[in-house]
């Protein structure tokens, strides 16, 4: 079952998700929005998720790419069923609601796998030729705030309902990358955020700088601020560890070196689209193994601590009060 299929990233998925799955039913406010992906899968088609889950007793799988404001209430009642959840991140819009849902999740030993998918794609891959993370940085600065609009999830500009903008929907990618390849489990956090270009809600830019107790440092800059345009957003990625220093660039152009001196480069797709289809293959592959190998709860919960942490650490200034639900 599939809950939320308006989300931006279900199309990114939805043939992948047809091909791998049985799909009894799908859910959304709005189901015109979503009457083509409906009958791509089969399966019925609901306005609430309520309706939705009572309408079956032989749930083996729901993905939940609902609003954030309803994930933990949604993934709360999934763990009561016993079923087990792919949740989009940040699975609510408070630290606490995260982790209430990890500890239910574990409790009942219902599996969570979670869509943080720069893991294992060619930009990790690339960035391990350095070794483990000393330095870090990090720019992904995707379309504005409109697009949402566009692609009909309006509730992605109402800090109420998203928790927040850019930093909470982009930077857990790459917070999560720097402390899985630190292996760092205490960090610091500064952070700044603005909604100066956009004026909108929700920040259209933030910057997050990390530290270890042991001299790492990671730099994350996220936004909402490229244009409009077929290029859809701006990304570099740099990491510097033991091995040497490996670089990559908007238009795919890579290099390393290593701490020999010797330069190796080369060029590949950065773009992270396509990872979402590779994501529902695995967790169609692994579902029977609890989703062994996939990003979970616990590490999502790793990630959301820092997000939350940075956006106390930068206020909200004018841009808003930080929800506390």
């Amino acid at each position: 079952m599939i809950i939320g299929a308006s989300h931006w990233h279900l199309p990114l998925c939805a043939q992948a998700i047809a091909d791998r799955h049985h799909v009894l039913g799908s859910s959304d406010p709005d189901t015109s929005r979503v009457e083509v992906l409906s009958r791509l899968w089969g399966g019925t088609l609901h306005s609430s998720w309520e309706e939705l889950l009572s309408a079956y007793d032989d749930i083996e799988l729901a993905y939940v790419f609902a609003p954030h404001d309803t994930m933990r209430s949604i993934c709360l009642a999934l763990i009561e069923r016993g079923i087990p959840v792919v949740v989009e991140k940040p699975a609510g819009i408070a630290l606490r609601q995260v982790e209430e849902v990890r500890q239910a999740a574990e409790a009942a030993g219902v599996p969570i796998a979670v869509p943080l998918v720069q893991r294992g794609g060619p930009v990790e891959q690339w960035l391990c030729k350095a070794g483990s993370s000393v330095y870090e940085s990090t720019q992904f600065i995707a379309g504005p705030p409109n697009r949402y609009l566009i692609s009909g999830n309006p509730w992605m500009v109402e800090l109420e309902r998203a928790g927040g903008g850019c930093m909470i929907n982009l930077a857990p990618h790459f917070v999560d990358l720097f402390l899985q390849s630190s292996g760092a489990r205490e960090v610091t956090v500064t952070a700044a955020i603005s909604a100066k270009l956009h004026s909108a809600e929700v920040e259209d830019y933030a910057s997050l700088t990390l530290a270890t107790p042991d001299g790492r440092v990671a730099t994350v800059q996220v936004g909402y601020a490229f244009p409009t345009s077929p290029l859809k957003r701006h990304c570099a990625y740099m990491r510097i560890g033991a091995e040497g220093t490996a670089t990559i660039w908007s238009d795919g152009r890579a290099s390393f070196t290593s701490t020999g001196g010797v330069t190796e480069t080369s060029q590949f797709n950065v773009d992270s689209d396509p990872l979402y289809a590779l994501f529902v293959d695995t967790v169609a592959d692994q579902l029977s193994h609890g989703f062994a190998g996939l990003p979970g709860i616990r590490d999502l919960e790793a990630t959301m601590a820092i997000i939350w942490d940075a956006y106390s650490k930068a206020g909200r200034g004018s841009i808003g009060v930080q929800p506390q639900h």
